[in-house]
């Protein structure tokens, strides 16, 4: 019995990890403490659920962001079709 709840709560977890980040927060935030990294392969399930599609040279998913001054917002697709676009993503604090 308790092989089937684990297999049912590990699949559970990993369908929410593949929805919009929102989601995924709404529901982690009623899970009490660590229980969802102690008792499920957090870590693994989040690797693959959130891996995606994309082989290198596919071209990158088109978004928007706002501006610093949030006067608009910019497409990456508008950019991309002036002039080569570098996205660097990590922290630099």
């Amino acid at each position: 019995m308790l092989v089937v709840l684990w297999c049912v709560g590990t699949v559970a977890i990993y369908r929410v990890m593949r929805q919009p980040p929102e989601r995924f927060a709404k529901v982690m935030a009623k899970i009490p403490g660590p229980v969802a990294f102690l008792l499920f392969p957090f870590e693994t399930l989040w690797t693959h659920a959130r891996a995606g599609a994309l082989q290198r040279g596919d071209p990158a998913p088109d978004f928007s962001l706002r501006k610093l001054d949030h006067s608009e917002r910019i497409q990456l697709s508008a950019l991309a079709a002036r002039q080569p676009v570098v996205l660097v993503f990590g922290s630099y604090t």
